[in-house]
């Protein structure tokens, strides 16, 4: 075992905040490490337009559109996820919040640490890296949501969100270039924000902290090599060894134009799964199930979290205010102690979302709603036709529309597992089991309502909460989550897999409760957390780093 030549000491699959956090402490270490990624890597030169420009901002391969942003419908909900070098970043919103002490006490992660006081430390490290600050381009839709916050009393909740974002020196114009002003010059140039509202679409003027200029930057720079548009399709114990203690066999099939289809094949002493809550169980899934790691635990699939979201808003048809400047995310308020609304946006002219949306319909959820929402839409058409015609209209959307992001911190999960779809036999694809996710928030719908009465707009929500009572959601959680031993979870509180040596899950499956949060800066920090506990390479002891606690 010790005569076999490794081409990395650690493979990381998939470069989101996980994947790049590890590319770069395990660099730092004197590691050997290569970042796989089955998206593209994208610059200010190929970024998309706008979200009409498909083929460059949708991710689906099988279809030719090769773009960072991936919705995946499932029987209870809409995912909307990411797929870059760089992961998410490339696409999300920019907001790094921390949760609620109070997660750490609850879920399958509970009691594995003294979390709340082990954590700040690692937030603190993830908020320096991605260059957290309090918002600085409130735009009109953000104190808009304050003017809305204060109809039902909850205005001295209103705050700007904290981000990821550069927005240069005090009193220079926007879009100012500077050299690195975040890693003593080691990191690349930035220009400093111009509040466009684009940040979704993918930042073409070098604003956004996304994760190729800070984590994944300065792992390159270290040495780890990153292959983009590189698709993990197996990973296999060496040598025989069941648990991985003589290292694994990753293989991987190109998505590239010119090498499409081309299959490599490279050895590690460890492995670090990094693809996303989806992406990391739907390989885990299909890795378990033909006995290339077989050892995996049963709780694989379960426990899966949505932050109890839904995605309604407000649209002013003919507003003569653009509520697309601005940051993706630029403010939020908390109309109760459960529920939490951001203010998000797209920018000008990207009005793709508009098809997904329609008039608010209140009423009981459930398979009458679309009975009540033809009703409400018919009622409209009669009293207000052009200005129900315009609603429903995507031009102009992103100008005219306040989106609003809702989260709770109730808790409430599903379980997910392969199964061939009766529209696709030929392979089995992730579908999603168990009791429904509300796609009805009494709170927020009330909240939109009186809101759009007191500013003079017309609710919206989503069409597939009104046809098919589900919600869609930006952060799917869990999974793979924490747990005490393989009962109860997939890795321990390092991280680390049980049943396997060497292997680690750090994504947004890790976590074990539901955040009421965006996830980023907990899965950055939570990553951070279990980096800290791999000794240098020169200090390793491949025998026994990644061990199984006991059950």
């Amino acid at each position: 075992m010790d005569g076999l030549k490794y081409h990395y000491d650690f493979v990381v699959i998939g470069s989101g905040f996980g994947g790049s956090v590890s590319a770069l402490r395990l660099a730092e270490k004197g590691y050997r490490v290569a970042v796989l990624e089955q998206g593209r890597r994208w610059t200010s030169a190929n970024l998309p337009q706008s979200t009409w420009n498909l083929a460059r901002w949708l991710w689906q391969p099988a279809l030719g559109l090769r773009g960072f942003f991936s919705l995946r419908f499932f029987r209870h909900v809409v995912v909307l996820h990411g797929n870059a070098v760089g992961g998410g970043s490339i696409t999300y919103a920019n907001t790094l919040l921390a949760p609620p002490d109070k997660v750490w006490r609850e879920g399958s992660w509970a009691g594995l640490a003294d979390w709340e006081r082990v954590m700040p430390s690692h937030y603190a490290t993830a908020k320096r890296m991605l260059g957290v600050t309090t918002n600085r381009r409130i735009g009109a839709a953000d104190w808009r949501l304050r003017e809305m916050a204060k109809t039902i009393g909850v205005e001295q909740s209103f705050y700007p969100t904290e981000v990821g974002v550069f927005f240069g020196k005090e009193g220079d114009a926007p879009g100012t270039t500077y050299p690195d002003m975040y890693f003593g010059g080691d990191g690349p140039e930035r220009t400093s924000c111009i509040g466009c509202g684009g940040c979704m679409v993918g930042c073409r003027y070098g604003a956004k902290n996304t994760l190729d200029k800070n984590y994944l930057y300065l792992a390159e720079q270290k040495g780890a090599h990153v292959y983009a548009e590189a698709k993990v399709v197996d990973v296999r114990p060496l040598m025989q060894k069941e648990d991985g203690s003589a290292g694994y066999e990753i293989e991987t099939v190109s998505l590239a134009k010119g090498t499409r289809g081309d299959r490599r094949r490279v050895t590690s002493r460890g492995v670090i799964f990094a693809a996303s809550s989806l992406g990391t169980q739907d390989l885990l899934l299909r890795l378990k199930e033909r006995k290339s790691l077989p050892r995996i635990s049963d709780a694989l699939g379960h426990h899966v979290r949505t932050n109890a979201e839904s995605l309604i808003g407000v649209r002013f048809p003919g507003s003569a205010v653009d509520l697309s400047k601005g940051l993706a995310i630029g403010s939020g308020v908390y109309i109760d102690e459960h529920t939490h609304i951001e203010a998000t946006r797209y920018p000008e002219g990207s009005d793709t979302m508009g098809l997904l949306t329609t008039v608010m319909t209140l009423g009981r959820p459930g398979w009458t709603r679309p009975f009540t929402w033809f009703g409400t839409l018919a009622k409209m058409l009669l009293t207000r036709p052009l200005t129900t015609l315009r609603v429903l209209s995507p031009r102009d959307w992103a100008r005219e529309v306040m989106i609003f992001l809702c989260m709770q911190t109730l808790d409430g999960h599903l379980t997910m597992r392969l199964k061939r779809r009766w529209f696709w036999p030929f392979s089995k694809q992730l579908a999603t089991y168990g009791k429904s996710i509300p796609a009805f928030i009494p709170a927020a719908n009330d909240f939109a309502v009186k809101a759009a009465r007191a500013t003079g707009g017309i609710p919206m929500t989503s069409l597939t909460e009104i046809m098919l009572n589900i919600p869609m959601t930006a952060h799917c959680m869990g999974g793979a989550a924490m747990g005490h031993n393989r009962t109860d979870g997939v890795c321990d509180g390092k991280n680390r897999v049980f049943g396997y040596r060497n292997m680690y899950i750090c994504d947004a499956s890790m976590l074990g409760a539901n955040l009421g949060v965006n996830p980023s800066l907990t899965i950055a920090a939570l990553t951070e957390h279990a980096m800290s506990h791999i000794p240098p390479a020169s200090e390793q002891r491949w025998d026994v780093i990644g061990e199984e606690v006991s059950a």
